[in-house]
């Protein structure tokens, strides 16, 4: 049996080999179509000889067949082919709604014969199964369109086959295409292609079309749609006609969020629908439960319509799934349960709804709670959550579209009960809103003054529709005020209420050293003209309030009132804009310095991170610490301390690039980003200057004293991938440099 031995230890050796061994390149696209979602995310080498089917000049958008199958194929928007070109595709496949391939390079063989079609039916598109061949569908034309698809003109067509509807894009400029196809049998030759949803879920089938010569028509239309009789718009729906053969189905789940008589959601794992109903008894959140209802999509999201509810006892509720932003906006959680952080700018309650607006790594969206739709039950109280509160709401995403090629969609959350929402953090006291608060005290003497005026107006005229139209504007503009509208369209509206008040008289707001704003008439040496200063809190005026009248006509007697009071409100609006920018750039801005500060580097590094990870690009940070500042303090005093500091920061900005950021840490540290570097060289040749703008002496009111600093340097990912990471090799860095280059005790400033 010793013979045995060798062979054994052969094929075990082969068997290792053939484990360790890469994995084959696919080398046909029936290869390609057999891998699962996650063999197609690991990005398998691709290799294949194909035919071009379609190709969109000026995309990336590439379809290519081989053997009865297409592919989708992601190229280089350069590249020119034509259908019918044979080619060789080197690339990775990657997962989609069904595997693509990411092209390294699409070389041109030579031109041959484009696939026969295949004559497909709508149920089979709808199943899939012809998915990016070429293929032909007979149907009428529903609707033709000129488009704009990838900032290029084409026609989008809508085709009504026996099963639905199939969206077409032609790639023709040709206006007048659309008259001629409208309500024609046609036959139409191009690339079936899903629509699908960011969660991969198909939503309905579409045709690209090369051109307008792969429509044929089979029979044109009977009658041109404009020659129709022109029919009264509260009779079009006599000639409402639908035959649905949709079939009914069963799918089970927990529900996770339900609106009476309108709606429901039912999730099973990572899988959600939005189910229409008119079921209106009472429902628990969490418990499972069948429902049978027909397949739809509404607005681009699969849906069910006609829902109707088999409830279990079995309760297993889900747990809403902690996201970011950015994954919302991505469309990957349609319709799931979903909790998430941010903190909330405004408050609004409606008769319908609770809304919360919340804001998160820089994107707005609301959280929204529906009342219940009870006869002469009102909705409890809304939960008054501090403006600036940090909170945490739980509910069902929702989005403006499901198109996952439209880069980040708006979202919201609608919340099931009002404890879907909870404070995180409270506000801190020193914001800009409770400073809001204490300018609108100011604003409540101003509109008290007015007040009276109104109250008497309101008697003599009995205008109770005017008087409510003038309180609805002027809450607006306070709004407006309060909120983030730009000044120049918060005078606008300030100038439109008063010429609303004076019967439609124009009125203008001239700024001081700024624009005019408002309704002036071109010729005012024919007109009374009425002026009112604008007066500032402190200094010279914000500008002037103008109104011009007949000259005829007898002066009122609340002409004065109404300028009086728009001066208040544009006094208010220009006061607390300027109140808000002064504000915000202290919180960023160092005041001895003026410099960036400790909190705006935070902000800049964190961002600056983020676009390192996204490009996998590199940057630079530079620790600086001032050798001996405290000396400079103890012998000359804190006054030339601080005209040294203000010396040493701008004589170091003037050694930076307009693209580099220079901060202020605190004390005698500094910091500094730099966001446009190629190498650690590029860095140390910066630290480098740094350090040498210290050689000649500053000048600090009747001294001259000679400065140095220690400089450490840390480079992007390579001394550290996190804020903490990278500031602490920085400051490693410079205290390395101090101890080992110390400065004589003799070398400090003179």
């Amino acid at each position: 049996m010793k013979w045995l031995t060798p062979l054994f230890v052969l094929v075990l050796g082969c068997a290792v080999a053939a484990r360790a061994a890469p994995p084959a390149t696919l080398t046909t696209l029936h290869a390609i179509h057999s891998l699962s979602h996650a063999e197609a995310a690991k990005g398998l080498l691709a290799a294949f000889e194909a035919t071009v089917t379609y190709r969109r000049a000026g995309e990336t958008t590439l379809f290519v067949e081989d053997n009865g199958e297409g592919i989708y194929v992601w190229t280089n928007a350069d590249i020119k082919l034509v259908p019918g070109d044979r080619v060789l595709v080197r690339g990775k496949a990657q997962a989609s709604f069904r595997p693509i391939v990411i092209s390294d390079s699409v070389t041109l063989l030579h031109h041959g014969n484009l696939p026969t079609p295949v004559l497909a039916t709508f149920d089979e598109l709808m199943h899939a199964q012809h998915d990016c061949a070429l293929v032909t569908v007979r149907a009428k034309v529903y609707s033709a369109d000129l488009g704009l698809n990838s900032d290029r003109n084409d026609i989008h067509m809508t085709l009504l086959t026996d099963g639905g509807t199939i969206d077409t894009y032609v790639d023709s400029y040709d206006a007048s295409a659309p008259n001629e196809l409208l309500d024609a049998e046609v036959e139409v030759t191009g690339v079936a292609g899903a629509k699908f949803d960011g969660k991969m879920q198909q939503t309905g089938t579409g045709l690209s079309v090369s051109s307008l010569a792969n429509i044929k028509i089979v029979k044109r239309a009977e009658a041109s749609p404009w020659s129709l009789p022109v029919s009264q718009m509260d009779e079009i729906i006599t000639s409402y006609h639908v035959n649905n053969l949709s079939q009914r189905v069963t799918v089970h789940g927990t529900i996770t969020y339900y609106q009476p008589g309108s709606a429901f959601v039912l999730q099973n794992a990572t899988k959600s629908l939005w189910i229409m109903t008119v079921f209106e008894r009472p429902l628990r959140v969490g418990d499972e439960a069948d429902v049978t209802g027909f397949p739809d999509v509404r607005d681009g999201f699969l849906a069910l319509s006609g829902g109707e509810i088999q409830e279990s006892p079995v309760y297993a509720p889900i747990a809403p799934r902690p996201v970011t932003v950015s994954e919302l906006s991505a469309s990957k959680h349609i319709f799931e349960l979903v909790s998430i952080e941010g903190q909330v700018v405004m408050e609004v309650r409606e008769n319908s709804q609770d809304e919360y607006v919340l804001m998160a790594d820089g994107q707005v969206f609301s959280a929204i709670y529906r009342h219940p739709s009870i006869d002469n039950l009102k909705p409890l109280p809304m939960n008054q959550v501090p403006l600036g509160s940090r909170v945490r709401v739980s509910g069902i995403c929702v989005l403006d579209h499901s198109n996952p090629f439209r880069g980040d969609a708006p979202f919201n959350i609608l919340m099931r009960t009002p404890d879907d929402i909870s404070v995180v953090a409270r506000p801190n006291l020193l914001n800009v809103r409770n400073l809001m608060i204490l300018v609108g005290l100011l604003l409540a003497a101003v509109i008290a003054v007015g007040a009276r005026g109104w109250a008497v107006e309101y008697k003599m005229r009995r205008q109770t529709a005017s008087l409510a139209l003038i309180e609805q504007r002027r809450s607006r503009i306070l709004e407006d005020i309060n909120g983030s509208r730009p000044l120049a369209e918060i005078v606008e509206k300030i100038t439109e209420l008063v010429s609303f008040k004076l019967r439609g008289a124009p009125c203008w707001c001239q700024i001081a050293d700024g624009a005019r704003l408002g309704n002036c008439p071109p010729k005012l040496t024919a007109l009374r003209v009425m002026e009112a200063k604008i007066p500032a809190r402190s200094g010279s005026a914000l500008g002037t309030l103008f109104a011009a009248f007949d000259p005829h006509a007898k002066p009122r007697a609340n002409e004065s009132e109404a300028l009086a009071t728009a001066v208040g409100l544009t006094a208010l609006a220009i006061e607390t804009r300027r109140l808000y920018t002064d504000l915000l750039r202290r919180s960023e801005f160092d005041l001895l310095t003026d410099i960036h500060n400790r909190f705006s580097l935070d902000k800049r590094l964190d961002e600056l991170i983020e676009e390192a990870r996204q490009k996998a690009s590199i940057f630079g940070l530079i620790y600086i610490d001032l050798n001996r500042f405290k000396q400079v303090n103890d012998v000359y005093g804190h006054q030339t301390g601080d005209l040294y500091l203000q010396e040493v920061a701008l004589r170091m900005k003037h050694q930076l690039r307009s693209v580099d950021m220079l901060a202020r840490l605190g004390g005698d540290e500094f910091a500094v980003l730099l966001p446009q570097v190629r190498n650690r060289a590029k860095v140390e040749e910066i630290a480098y200057r740094l350090e040498r703008c210290f050689d000649e002496p500053f000048a600090c009111g009747e001294y001259n004293l000679q400065g140095s600093a220690s400089v450490g340097i840390a480079l992007y990912p390579e001394d550290g991938a996190t804020k903490d990471d990278l500031l602490n090799t920085g400051d490693a860095a410079m205290y390395l440099a101090k101890n080992t280059n110390r400065v004589p005790e003799n070398g400090l400033p003179v």
